[in-house]
């Protein structure tokens, strides 16, 4: 038989809906058998669609304009196989169909065959051969785009932040099984977590900030749980465990200097009882073999770090400078010291990805986290010094959350030279991401537009400018009828009362300060001259750049969300330039949105309702107060919100009971995003006897606090949320009502 294979334009499904979040996990099919029972022959003409955006409850069918496809009459309509989802196909006998036809897609309700929604757009159009009777035709025809907007919800949480029975004073990777456990059965699809790279720079609990990495790879010892790592104890040993375990869970926070000595001491006594029989194992091997490019590097640093008591590897001696020859020959010569951390990523990675597949088998997806930076004194800040600016820091310029910025002391990397091979430092962590993640969030991902990029010696984030940019000449900015004088960007008292800041590798050219309509120096202006610098300032931050940082933007992203098939979102919040959402849109990228952060200008509060499809909506995100803080902090927004976003007469309460915030979640559920995204904490207050008493304390950061702990961790278990009936109900309820619950 004699086989014709005819592709049509446009058969990609996109990447959202082509995604492993959605063909792999949500909209997976679990049966694997045809939906057809008629095998493709001689004489069919075989018709093949990419529709991953029809969920599982839903089947995909073809009417036409003649009889064997109902003469339109939907009732008629054929159905197609998913076996083979995200492609759907039908064979339907040549012979039983005009030269030329028209059709259309239906979606129809799987188990009642009910009509739920037409294909939009004109008719399609069957024009191609009929085969002979020893031939088959197969037609790839372009993709199909669901009318009916599918939608689903999820919950945000740290690792660290989990507590169950069975963890050790912080969340632990096992405990995220119980977490896709209630979040299966409340209808929810998505875990999304923060990043869980090790940290460890100090041993402090200043290493508790979870986007210092230091390493892009390796996953931090925090979360191994010890129970499931099985180490042998005698029966002392195991009552002081379990006496351990007890002491550290009962603390409200996370106490991370001391989690981190216990884990280590059994981790250690692991490595000494079993460390040989572990690395005599196959899955060991197999691990070993297919890490080791960074796994070996990342164990040398760890054992340099501790034996030198820093991360600063300038002060390494011998070992300051990477070399691959002298770290193989230090590794292979200091093996017993170097194996303890090739064993703790293998148990890492092992945990990791258990709680993955346990997550998956109950249709929820890990949404994991990418940070924008890296620590200056980490792996890969030591072994690719070329990729960064360490003259610099990386961080945000001022918004409502912290009026001077922030500084995140991370360096700013070298795109251009980042460029040379493809992005590949780039690619291999979003590849090493999908071993784990099905999607994950871009941090800042106006990082990849632009980044703001703060000098080293600067007194705060305010002088910092936007990298690359295009500063100004004297001339260029006597072009806008203001004379430049050296006394604007040279600061004469006040370290920051300046109206230009010096561009740090081009002499002799300037950048309008951040925010400089603040400084005395702007005040002392003519009206004539802060009429110049006015338009000076709006064209330089609004205008000048965007079409560049549009092409700078799609020149980094493409190739980078390309390399894996998660599903991308980008955390697109602060001060956007036009460019931004073209980028995202064209490349699929979901943005975020934030009610409290409107991306209108002049809007107090976001509306939910016009939010765009592809995007993630959340009432907060980690960097703010949860909704029952905000309502209480801020009198005046909550009293338009309660009057004008609720519609509600009279003074707000001062305090928001558990309807208010059930109010407020349902407006987010509401929105016309594909995700809505709720923090725990935020879930938890639809609830006053499940609630934290406390409000406050279950603020994660605080960016305007440079040394935030990190130590937020929710006041019950997994194991009573899960028997937390009627709470659980009233969540399954809400997304019944909004139109988001998931049965997988």
């Amino acid at each position: 038989m004699r086989v014709h294979i005819i592709t049509e334009n446009d058969t990609d499904a996109g990447r959202v809906f082509g995604s492993s979040a959605f063909a792999d996990v949500i909209f997976a099919r679990r049966n694997g058998k045809a939906r057809s029972d008629r095998t493709p022959q001689a004489g069919d003409i075989v018709i093949k669609v990419n529709a991953a955006g029809v969920s599982p409850s839903q089947s995909l069918r073809l009417v036409g304009d003649c009889g064997t496809l109902g003469c339109w009459d939907t009732t008629r309509a054929v159905e197609l196989d998913d076996s083979t989802f995200p492609l759907w196909s039908i064979a339907l006998p040549a012979r039983s169909l005009p030269e030329r036809f028209e059709y259309k897609f239906i979606v129809t309700d799987r188990d009642t065959g009910v009509l739920l929604a037409w294909e939009e757009g004109y008719n399609r159009t069957f024009e191609y051969f009929h085969p002979s009777a020893d031939e088959l035709l197969e037609v790839r025809v372009r993709a199909f785009v669901n009318p009916l907007h599918w939608k689903g919800s999820g919950t945000a949480i740290p690792v660290f932040s989990l507590r169950s029975e069975r963890s050790f004073g912080t969340g632990e990777f096992s405990d995220i099984k119980p977490l896709s456990d209630w979040a299966a059965a409340t209808g929810q699809s998505v875990v999304q977590i923060l990043p869980v790279n090790d940290t460890t720079c100090s041993r402090t609990w200043y290493d508790s900030y979870p986007y210092n990495a230091v390493s892009i790879f390796a996953l931090h010892p925090h979360y191994i749980s010890l129970r499931d790592a099985d180490i042998p104890l005698d029966e002392s040993e195991r009552t002081e465990f379990e006496c351990l375990a007890r002491e550290l869970n009962a603390v409200p926070a996370v106490d991370y200097e001391r989690v981190d000595e216990v884990k280590h001491r059994y981790l250690h006594l692991l490595y000494e009882r079993c460390g040989d029989d572990i690395f005599a194992s196959h899955t060991y091997n197999e691990f070993f073999a297919a890490n080791e490019w960074w796994l070996m590097p990342y164990a040398v640093y760890s054992v340099l770090r501790d034996r030198f008591s820093t991360a600063d590897f300038s002060a390494w001696g011998d070992m300051a400078v990477y070399n691959h020859t002298a770290v193989k020959r230090f590794a292979e010569k200091h093996a017993v010291e170097v194996g303890y951390w090739y064993m703790i990523q293998y148990l890492l990675d092992r945990q990791l990805r258990e709680a993955r597949n346990y997550a998956h088998a109950r249709g929820v997806i890990l949404k994991g986290d990418i940070p924008i930076g890296i620590s200056r004194t980490s792996v890969e800040a030591w072994m690719t010094p070329e990729l960064f600016r360490m003259d610099s820091s990386a961080g945000a310029p001022p918004d409502d959350f912290a009026v001077r910025g922030q500084n995140w002391g991370f360096p700013t990397y070298n795109w251009q030279r980042m460029a040379n091979d493809g992005y590949a430092w780039w690619r291999a962590r979003f590849v090493k991401m999908s071993d784990y993640f099905d999607a994950y969030r871009i941090d800042h991902i106006l990082g990849f537009f632009r980044i703001w990029e703060i000098p080293l010696s600067a007194p705060s984030a305010l002088m910092g400018c936007f990298s690359p940019a295009l500063p100004l000449t004297a001339d260029d900015i006597a072009s806008y009828g203001f004379v430049f004088d050296s006394r604007y960007a040279v600061p004469e008292t006040d370290d920051e009362d300046v109206l230009f800041v010096e561009d740090s590798r081009t002499p002799c050219h300037y950048h309008p300060r951040i925010a400089a309509h603040t400084t005395p120096m702007y005040a002392s202006l003519t009206p004539r001259d802060r009429m110049a610098y006015d338009n000076i300032y709006e064209d330089y931050f609004y205008r000048r750049h965007n079409e560049w940082w549009g092409c700078e933007g799609m020149r980094k992203l493409e190739p980078l969300v390309s390399s894996t098939r998660m599903l991308v979102c980008g955390e697109d919040l602060g001060m956007i330039p036009a460019c931004v959402p073209d980028v995202m849109r064209r490349l699929e990228i979901l943005s975020l949105e934030i009610e409290r952060m409107p991306k209108e200008f002049g809007r107090e509060f976001g509306d939910p309702g016009s939010y765009p499809y592809y995007s993630v909506c959340s009432p907060s995100t980690h960097d703010m107060s949860n909704i029952r803080v905000w309502w209480e902090e801020d009198a005046e927004r909550r009293q338009h919100y309660y009057n004008n976003i609720m519609g509600l007469d009279g003074p707000a309460p001062s305090e928001p009971a558990a309807w208010i915030c059930t109010s407020i979640l349902r407006r987010q559920l509401e929105a016309a995003s594909i995700l809505t995204i709720v923090p725990l904490q935020d879930w938890l207050s639809m609830d006053e006897s499940l609630r934290r008493d406390d409000a406050s304390a279950e603020r994660i950061n605080d960016p305007s606090n440079p040394h935030q702990n990190w130590n937020y961790r929710i006041h019950i278990t997994l194991e009573q949320l899960l028997a937390a009936d009627e709470f659980n109900d009233k969540v399954r309820m809400l997304l019944a009502d909004t139109h988001r619950m998931h049965w997988f």
